[in-house]
C-alpha cells in the first residue's frame, strides 16, 4: 500500500509540476507535509535543501529521498519511477508524433519557428549566468568586474571553441582555478 502511495503522490508531481524544480516545491510538499505526513516542515526545508544541493531535478531528489525515508530503496525506486514516469511518456509521444509527420511541411514549418525561440531562450541563460559571473549582485559598471571570472570565462571560451575539449573537465578546471586563487588572496 505504501509503494502504490508513493508512486502516486510522485506521480502527480511529475506530471503537474510545470517550470522547473522549484515550482515544484508546493506540489510536494502539499504531497509529503500535507496530505500523507511522512515529513514535517523543518524536515522538508531540510529535503529542498538537500535536493537543491545534489546534482539532478529537485522533484526526482525528492521522489528518492522520500522514497528511502519512507519504505527504503525499494520505495525509492518507486517514488523516482513514479516522478520520471510523465515526463517519460510525453517525451515519447513527441517523439513518436515527430517522427510519424517530420516530412509534413506544417511540422516543418513549426519547427523552423520555434528554433529562434530556443536559441533566444538559451542565450538569455547564458547572459544571466554569465552577467552573476562577471558582476556577482553588484550593479553592471567596470569597477564590479570580477577580473578573475571574465578571464576564467574567456579561457574557457577559447579552450571550448578551438580545442574542443569536453565541458564538464573545463568546468571542473575553471572551478578548481577559481578555489585555489581565491585561497591565495584571502
Amino acid at each position: 500500500m505504501i509503494y502504490i502511495k508513493l508512486f502516486l503522490s510522485f506521480f502527480q508531481v511529475g506530471m503537474f509540476s510545470m517550470g522547473g524544480g522549484y515550482a515544484a516545491m508546493p506540489l510536494i510538499q502539499n504531497q509529503v507535509v500535507g496530505v500523507h505526513k511522512w515529513l514535517d516542515m523543518k524536515e522538508f526545508t531540510d529535503l529542498i535543501t538537500i535536493s537543491g544541493m545534489t546534482p539532478g531535478p529537485i522533484a526526482v531528489n525528492s521522489a528518492t529521498f522520500v522514497g528511502i525515508r519512507i519504505a527504503g530503496w525499494q520505495g525509492a525506486v518507486i517514488a523516482t519511477f513514479g516522478c520520471i514516469l510523465p515526463s517519460c511518456l510525453l517525451v515519447s509521444l513527441l517523439a513518436w508524433v515527430y517522427y510519424k509527420y517530420k516530412g509534413v511541411s506544417a511540422m516543418q514549418s513549426v519547427l523552423a519557428c520555434l528554433r529562434p525561440a530556443v536559441v533566444a531562450l538559451i542565450a538569455a541563460a547564458g547572459i544571466s549566468i554569465l552577467r552573476v559571473v562577471l558582476f556577482a549582485d553588484a550593479p553592471i559598471s567596470l569597477h564590479a568586474v570580477s577580473w578573475i571570472g571574465a578571464g576564467l570565462f574567456a579561457a574557457a571560451f577559447v579552450v571550448l571553441r578551438k580545442w574542443k575539449w569536453n565541458p564538464i573537465l573545463v568546468m571542473s578546471l575553471c572551478g578548481v582555478v577559481n578555489l585555489c586563487i581565491g585561497i591565495l588572496i584571502k
